[in-house]
């Protein structure tokens, strides 16, 4: 422990206790070692970036790229080539897949043991039975932010004595306008088991419209788009269609750009010159497809295209979700840290895997791989040629580089907490829970281990 602490001290990236929390008559007070107020502003970091404008991959080069991860990453799949039916098997393999029994004595929310019984009702509400030897595929468009969940069930699941934040059976989200493979639907009929493109898991049926393949495939394949580019950006309130008034869209989000010739000038009892009008599906009564145009206001953080895939998109992007919320498999109307570095290059045409260990093992990128035998020296080498928007994974996390101070490398991630070593030598365990600015070296996993030495890969997405 000497040792360690030694070396730490020698970093310089110890932090003095009697500094640690700002000062009484300042606005801004923090226990984030090594992070000044003006290290919050984008700004700070842009003017690091020489290159910042220039190109890094082209369309041609992420759209290339996404053929390859969905076509060879298991997690995630080309929605519209799924055949038109699945075999009895092949359907219970993707069940099987996904719905399985949380081990390590699952709790509900008041903190009693999940019981056999509990398992059992999800178990029958799977719907095995209803399966015949052909199964055909359905596909719609998700009407508004929904969750993809373990089993067609909404109850929140956890593990004994663990964060209450982290629901097991949460998986992730889908967004409006996300298109899915509608496999099968639970016994209850209040669910059904879907693929996006980057997951497969159970939603709620009625945040889904119905539609023919071709149609729902000429939706998303649109050659004049709009991409959202803010964390959150809502639709103009609308009180003719409610289903399109102040919509949450996420980043990334892409939306054919359309206005009907005959709501030119009046679209809903409003010119929507200072607007952009995009295609967005609704839900009939029949749970049928049908789209309604919606504005969103020309003042929104809103881009026309995807954004150029350069440093200074990637940190101005990042920077949209400072002090969000975090929210495993995207919980609480957040994200989490995979879901983080998705959304941010989600709104360049990036696809990237849902999960943060299967990024990690994908093989697009520049991937430099790590062991337990590997040594400080060539970790720190590593870490002294990172580029902005590099992506560093540890077991579970995966963080974003945004440049460095004085030799040493920040990133901004979406994370729980933070642990480090006072000048003192005492350990410090603080809070974050939510997108936060820190430096990587003076992060500890634990007394024993610092974060340099978790990482398992720096991918360069270059």
């Amino acid at each position: 422990m000497k040792k360690m602490l030694s070396a730490l001290i020698f970093m310089g990236i110890l932090c003095n206790p009697s500094q640690l929390f700002g000062q009484e008559n300042t606005s801004f007070i923090s226990d984030v070692v090594g992070v000044s107020e003006e290290q919050l502003s984008p700004g700070f970091w842009l003017k690091q970036t020489e290159t910042g404008t220039t190109p890094i991959w082209s369309m041609d080069k992420i759209n290339d790229v996404n053929r390859k991860n969905l076509s060879q990453i298991t997690e995630m799949s080309q929605v519209f080539e799924i055949p038109p039916q699945l075999t009895r098997s092949e359907l219970l393999a993707e069940i099987a897949f996904i719905s399985r029994h949380l081990e390590q004595e699952p709790t509900f929310n008041d903190d009693t043991p999940v019981t056999q019984a509990f398992y059992d009702e999800l178990d029958e509400n799977l719907n095995r039975e209803a399966i015949k030897e052909l199964n055909p595929v359905a596909y719609a468009l998700a009407v508004r932010r929904s969750n993809l969940r373990t089993f067609p069930n909404a109850v929140p699941i956890f593990r004994k004595g663990q964060n209450k934040d982290i629901d097991r059976h949460q998986e992730s989200v889908v967004f409006p306008a996300d298109a899915v493979a509608v496999l099968h639907e639970s016994k209850d009929g209040q669910w059904v088991l879907v693929r996006v493109y980057n997951y497969l898991a159970w939603m709620r049926e009625a945040d889904l419209a119905y539609g023919d393949k071709e149609t729902i495939e000429a939706y998303k394949s649109a050659a004049d788009f709009l991409v959202i580019t803010g964390a959150k950006v809502t639709t103009v309130f609308n009180p003719e269609v409610a289903a399109v008034s102040e919509l949450q869209l996420e980043m990334g989000t892409r939306l054919p750009l359309e206005v009907p010739r005959e709501n030119r000038h009046n679209l809903y009892g409003q010119n929507p010159y200072a607007s952009y009008v995009v295609k967005l599906p609704v839900r009939d009564e029949d749970g049928k497809l049908v789209f309604r145009y919606a504005s969103i206001a020309r003042s929104k953080d809103v881009h026309r295209g995807y954004l150029t895939h350069n440093a200074n998109n990637i940190i101005t992007q990042a920077f949209k979700f400072l002090g969000e919320r975090y929210g495993w498999g995207h919980r609480y109307n957040g994200r989490d840290c995979s879901g983080f570095v998705s959304e941010v290059y989600r709104s360049m045409g990036l696809l990237l895997p849902r999960n943060s260990k299967t990024q990690r093992n994908s093989t697009f990128g520049q991937n430099t791989r790590f062991t337990e035998e590997t040594g400080m020296e060539e970790r720190l080498e590593a870490l002294a040629n990172l580029d902005v928007g590099d992506l560093i994974y540890t077991p579970g996390h995966v963080m974003l580089y945004l440049g460095s101070v004085e030799g040493k490398p920040y990133i901004i991630h979406d994370t729980t907490g933070m642990r480090y070593f006072l000048e003192n030598g005492e350990f410090y365990k603080g809070i974050l829970n939510g997108v936060s600015v820190t430096p990587l070296l003076a992060l500890q996993a634990s007394p024993e281990k610092t974060y340099v030495e978790t990482i398992l890969t720096i991918k360069k997405i270059r």
